[in-house]
């Protein structure tokens, strides 16, 4: 593989993990989605991350790389307009403590992320973007949520994408 196609890849891995982060500002910080997507667009928000890997207490920020800034604002703007209906999908196969609605807001956000891909893109493998979005939940959460997140986005799959 080229340097050029693996930059290009972990460039589109950044833009979801941006978008992601966005959609969570916008839904739960009230934010308006023009704004969010600017912010992260001219780097001023999103641009590092907390490693705490090693020991939980000494936290260190990790400066993130360059982002698709234009994949990034396709997916945010794409969740945004179909959210309502990602939701009620969501829901066809969400049941008991796993509810979308029980859920906190970062696991929501990556949920709406992952399902418009699986349903609206088609020019990324199915298994590389439930594998995307798995190792994003394995970076916010540490218990059963990203086992969930496997089988749920499969599920989701398997009914859209045959």
């Amino acid at each position: 593989m080229t340097k050029f196609v693996s930059q290009k890849i972990k460039m589109k891995s950044g833009a979801r993990l941006a978008a992601v982060q966005a959609c969570y500002m916008i839904a739960f910080g009230q934010l308006p989605v023009d704004a969010v997507v600017e912010d992260f667009v001219q780097g001023r928000v999103g641009r590092v991350a907390i490693d705490n890997q090693e020991d939980e207490n000494n936290e260190q920020f990790v400066e993130l790389g360059p982002i698709d800034t234009v994949y990034f604002e396709s997916l945010v703007r794409g969740v945004q307009t179909k959210k309502q209906d990602l939701e009620k999908s969501l829901n066809m196969f969400l049941h008991g403590e796993w509810a979308f609605e029980k859920m906190n807001g970062t696991m929501q956000a990556l949920l709406l992320c992952a399902a418009y891909e699986l349903t609206n893109t088609t020019d990324v493998d199915t298994k590389v973007l439930i594998q995307e979005y798995v190792d994003l939940a394995y970076a916010f959460f540490s218990k059963n949520e990203p086992k969930m997140v496997n089988a749920l986005l499969d599920q989701i799959a398997h009914a859209v994408r045959g």
